[in-house]
């Protein structure tokens, strides 16, 4: 038996090999006597490697087993699993532990017969009942052939837990979280990578965040608690009583159902946010921002957060009017009522803010502290209704009765007073239901508590608003004098009407002769009444104390919680200062500084009307989106919307919004107008930003829904001459090696039709399909930041013309599909091989094969800036100091067909990186290469008063026209006129003038001139032609200078070469390529552009040579030449 053995120490996210070499001793036996050789083997293909149809034993093995346990999951197994399923006989117990620290194990040699060696230990990584191939040494009998064989027995890879076994993970909910678990570090799954690729990387442990010891809240404490001591506020003992005295018992209980229906739906809403996900710190904002994206969840955190603060600044205002009336009652008056208000305003505010930074713990306690003298004084109330008393009748107090209910029933509105006025006044005390989730970061489960708080605190706040409604209307008179003596004598007795004189009582002296009251008590004229019919007076006016400084305490930390979050976020820049936390409970101490200096502004004011409108619209405002939000995640029909609240529905959300708006405007109208101009102010301005951040928001959802639907609708549209749109195919390369090429077609493209560019990465070895999805990703992202609607498409092929092949049949979507090939001219081609330019020429007889327009743009400077490294703005910063590679890479053949580039190798293509290249020391460019980098910005810049010029020569299906017309229809080509040339004969220039301003009249083009050009077929000058025969002379095959076979051998072989046959027989057209080039220069030497129909040339007649050369020889030395040649159906109607 030979064991050699091997241990190497390594990460525990890797796969492990473990060589295993086991022989037999009768491996080397010869075969049993009589017995086939080849028998063994029956039926197995060794180069096929096809498996045998059942088990065939070895007796020798050469075995691979892949390890992939984590050393946690190698200790839990060991704990766990291996004690209750012990290792069988013959195998090593502490194998399993090894194996997680990445050692190489050695698996001793089953004996087929059943005898096992001494130290025996299971081959793993097989599933049950799979074919093993083993293979035998090259000194084994068998002679090194393959066999299969089950091993089933001896292994104890069946007896370990599903997912203990392989690196490839098993689901697990802690892959999922974005933060450490409280109690370890954060798991990380294997990436695609580590599980697919080869073993050359080691992955860098993530520092997890630590979460030890945060305090959290549960939905009774952190939620329910608060929700409760927010909507119970100063509204519930002061003003509850003089609500039912204007409105009634009945509509003062439909106020109050149609603020709770208000606040209900919201709270519905919020929960199906809130239990969408994990919810982390921010409250109303980071719900918002995570629906809606960054633009109203900015916009409305800001408002939210500010509102908060001044709310602090209300309710302690409201505390102090009440401390200050009872100084005054005791004659203790400081200096004046306004004065004595911001004393004990700032003194409070100062309180509450030391209870705040003490941290949540603290905080949560004074909250149920307050929450429980409130409870008692709501208690207290309740108690002395049913405790009437003879000194309390004269101030209309009377307990229980049918009389005074029924009378108090219908509405008695005074003054200006009305429905709306009234329920605008109580609606402020129905808000309140987002304290709990603006420190939804604190609470322990926010997806549980958010909901069960929130729903709880609207439903009991709503059933104790509709008790006192009840109550007082059902004990208390509207009006009483208190004055004892105001008794009806029994003479009078069967005159009155009114509830109090079943009593005794006759209250109307202090109704005077033009029907106004001037009574002092009463649900109409008494705001302390509920602190008159409670058991004990006092405990109310603790109560109020209460109301005022819990909604006080909780503004007071909801505002920082949100500012933080909106600052972590950096929607606004400048505010990061305030992102920062300190202690374990990441307080946002900045953030209560800040607060505090706010609410301390306002106090100073000391004037609650004039902040409490804004504030309950800015609280509305933010109740309309997260409404919206919900309708609009809905609509969106995205697969990550999946509430496991279900106890919503989009339509009802949706008229929450709308319910909501309507309240605003109810409430004040212009608060809520400049809410809106405050919320689309900061929308706007968000939208222009562009905040670098990806939330997976339902606007992105919606965007991608209404794409496919429209994507999949246009499907079913036929196509239509009017309709036609230039959809161009771009041969770019990187987008930012050809700046002009990608400019001048952006221009015409841009709001008008589809750009794709398109980049053929050539690949002769095993392509980089990880670097191709990086690039794809990082150039679309440089569109997108150079302001370019296109899409940037690179695939991988082995030479040029078949990677745009492969663009030409899939790129684009149903009908957003390409329909015109752009490609650059290759200036460079008489320098390089002329292969290249037989793929070149190919690539255009490609376009027109798959039923493409062609174009093809030529600047005398060239277009390719790539091996230029002083390039303007190429890369965004970020990029520059990603450490990527093959970025941007020089091409051999410069200035070349606009196709993609060739690198020769990975070292080439770090080199001509311009991420590398800015490192390098700036060096003086060249004359050439700055007039080339000058160029490349040409069709960026405005173009001045000039001239657009076409060379309609051949009727292409209008293509040639259509370009120019939607290039001087942009903003940077607005000043340039359209002049055609056409075609014609010298005796009919009027005539086929006046026919061309007719059509062009009738497809509605404007232009400024018509050139008909009657000696196009006149012949060149003699110099022009020797030029060209010159030009030609290296290409050509001369076959009549040669042998038939030598000539027809190099045809083959270079099938570019140009024909003596050939030349002859195209010698009329190519005269008139370079009578063209005569003519352009003559004439549009000046032009800002030139649009030409381009030459065509048949597929097997032509030669490449041929065809590049009167390319080459029409557009020398003229200003920006465009060739173009449509697919030859009609894109210009002049039907209606």
């Amino acid at each position: 038996l030979i064991k050699p053995s091997f241990s190497i120490c390594s990460s525990p996210h890797l796969v492990f090999s473990q060589v295993i070499f086991a022989m037999s001793a009768s491996s080397s036996a010869p075969p049993a006597q009589g017995a086939n050789p080849q028998s063994e083997n029956e039926g197995l293909n060794v180069d096929t490697g096809l498996k045998p149809a059942g088990p065939t034993p070895s007796s020798s093995r050469f075995q691979v087993d892949l390890v992939a346990e984590a050393a946690g999951a190698a200790d839990k197994t060991l704990a766990s699993g291996d004690k209750a399923n012990p290792a069988p006989e013959g195998s090593e117990p502490a194998a399993i532990g090894e194996e997680a620290k990445g050692r190489f194990r050695v698996v001793n040699f089953v004996d087929p017969s059943g005898a096992s060696p001494p130290e025996a230990v299971p081959a793993e990584g097989f599933q049950n009942g799979d074919t093993v191939m083993s293979e035998g040494s090259l000194h084994s009998s068998t002679g090194g052939q393959h066999h299969y064989h089950y091993d089933t027995h001896t292994n104890t890879y069946y007896l370990r837990t599903f997912g203990h076994n392989t690196i490839d993970a098993v689901p697990n909910i802690d892959f999922y979280r974005q933060t450490a678990a409280p109690l370890g570090d954060k798991l990380i799954r294997p990436t695609l990578s580590e599980l697919h690729d080869e073993l050359d990387k080691v992955g860098e442990p993530r520092n997890a965040f630590d979460s030890d010891s945060i305090a959290f809240l549960g939905h009774t404490r952190g939620r329910a608690v608060r929700c409760m001591l927010n909507i119970w506020g100063v509204m519930l003992f002061i003003r509850m009583s003089w609500i039912v005295g204007q409105a009634g018992i009945v509509l003062s209980c439909l106020i109050i159902l149609m603020a709770t229906v208000v606040t209900t739906i919201t709270g519905l809403s919020t929960s199906a946010i809130a239990t969408n996900g994990f919810v982390r710190g921010g409250g109303a904002y980071y719900l918002i921002s995570r629906s809606l994206g960054p633009e109203f969840g900015g916009s409305i955190g800001l408002i939210f957060a500010f509102a908060n603060a001044v709310a602090v600044a209300m309710y302690v205002v409201g505390f102090a009017e009440t401390v200050v009336e009872l100084l005054s009652s005791t004659d203790c008056i400081m200096t004046d009522e306004i004065n004595d208000i911001r004393i004990v305003g700032t003194i409070t505010v100062i309180l509450l803010l030391g209870i705040s930074v003490a941290g949540m713990e603290w905080e949560a306690k004074a909250q149920i502290f307050l929450l429980i003298v409130l409870i008692t004084a709501i208690f207290n109330y309740f108690i002395g209704t049913f405790i009437p008393l003879k000194s309390k009748e004269a101030q209309g107090f009377f307990g229980y009765n049918s009389a005074i209910m029924m009378e108090n029933m219908g509405p008695d509105f005074r003054g200006t007073e009305s429905f709306f006025s009234v329920f605008a006044i109580f609606f402020p005390a129905a808000t309140g239901i987002l304290a709990g989730a603006n420190i939804s970061g604190d609470l322990s489960d926010p997806q549980q508590a958010i909901p069960r708080g929130t729903l709880l605190a609207i439903l009991i706040t709503g059933i104790v608003y509709l008790g006192v409604a009840i109550s007082t209307g059902s004990c208390i008179v509207r009006d009483a004098t208190g004055n004892d003596n105001d008794t009806l004598s029994s003479q009078f007795m069967a005159n009155c009407t009114e509830a109090a004189c079943k009593f005794g009582y006759d209250f109307s002296s202090c109704k005077s002769d033009n029907g106004k009251y001037v009574c002092e008590y009463g649900l109409q004229n008494d705001f302390q009444v509920m602190s008159t019919v409670s058991g004990f007076g006092p405990i109310i006016t603790a109560g109020i104390f209460s109301a005022t400084l819990s909604s006080a305490l909780a503004s007071l930390v909801s505002a920082p919680k949100v500012f933080q979050a909106l600052c972590k976020d950096n929607i606004y820049p400048g505010l990061e200062m305030f992102a920062k936390g300190y202690g374990k409970n990441n307080e946002p101490l900045r953030g209560y500084i800040l607060t505090f200096c706010i609410a301390l502004a306002f106090i100073l004011i000391a004037e609650l009307n004039v902040i409490a409108p804004i504030i309950s619209n800015f609280f509305l405002a933010s109740y309309a989106l997260i409404n919206f939000s919900v309708f609009h995640a809905s609509l969106a029909n995205s697969p990550g919307w999946r509430p496991s609240f279900k106890y919503y529905n989009m339509w009802v959300s949706l008229a929450g919004a709308v319910l909501c708006c309507v309240v605003m405007f109810v409430i004040n109208w212009w608060a809520a107008l400049m809410t809106n101009v405050i919320v689309m102010g900061l929308y706007i301005y968000v939208s222009y930003k562009k905040p670098d951040v990806n939330w997976g928001s339902s606007t992105q959802a919606l965007t991608y829904h209404q794409a496919l639907t429209h994507s999949l609708h246009l499907s079913s549209v036929e196509d239509h001459i009017k309709n036609f749109r230039p959809q161009c195919l771009v041969m770019t390369g990187y987008p930012n090696s050809r700046p002009a090429l990608l400019h001048l077609v952006h221009a015409f493209t841009k709001n008008v039709g589809l750009m794709i560019c398109g980049h053929v990465r050539i690949s002769s070895r095993r392509p980089n399909f990880k670097e191709l999805s990086n690039d794809q990703t990082r150039y679309q992202r440089w569109l997108l930041k150079n302001e370019t609607k296109a899409f940037y498409t690179p695939v991988f092929a082995e030479d040029i013309r078949e990677g745009t092949q492969y663009l030409l049949q899939a790129a684009g979507l149903g009908r957003l599909r390409p329909n015109t090939l752009v490609i650059g001219f290759k200036n460079d081609w008489k320098d390089g091989d002329m292969a290249n330019v037989e793929t070149y020429i190919q690539m255009i007889h490609d376009a027109f094969d798959f039923q493409y327009g062609a174009v093809v743009l030529r600047l005398k400077e060239g277009l390719d800036v790539s091996h230029i490294s002083e390039q303007d703005d190429l890369l965004s910063s970020q990029e520059k100091t990603s450490g990527m590679k093959d970025v941007v890479v020089s091409i051999d053949l410069k200035d070349s067909d606009g196709d993609s580039s060739k690198p020769s190798s990975k070292a080439t293509s770090i080199q001509n990186s311009p991420a590398t290249q800015k490192e390098k020391r700036p060096q003086a460019l060249n004359v050439a290469d700055q007039r080339l980098l000058d160029a490349s910005q040409l069709f960026k810049r405005k173009q001045g008063k000039g001239t657009v010029d076409v060379w309609w020569l051949f009727d292409d299906g209008g293509l040639t026209l259509l370009i120019p017309y939607l290039l001087t229809n942009k903003k940077k080509w607005k000043e340039c006129k359209i002049r055609v040339f056409i075609g014609g004969k010298i005796n009919r220039i009027d005539h086929d003038r006046r026919a061309m301003a007719t059509l062009l009249s009738k497809f509605r083009i404007d232009f400024s001139d018509i050139n008909v050009l009657g000696d196009i077929n006149t012949k060149p000058k003699k110099e022009n032609v020797t030029a060209f025969e010159e030009m030609i002379e290296p290409y050509r095959l001369k076959e009549d200078d040669m042998e038939q076979d030598a000539a027809e051998a190099l045809k083959a072989s270079e099938p570019w070469r140009i024909t003596d046959n050939e030349l002859e027989l195209y010698r009329a057209k190519t005269n008139r390529q370079i009578r063209l080039n005569e003519l352009l220069k003559e004439h549009s030497s000046t032009a800002n552009l030139i649009v030409m129909s381009m030459p065509l040339a048949r597929k097997g007649a032509v030669s490449s040579a041929l065809y590049m050369s009167w390319l080459e020889v029409l557009s020398k030395d003229l200003p920006p030449l465009l060739l173009v040649r449509g697919n030859h159906q009609s894109v210009l109607t002049f039907y209606s």
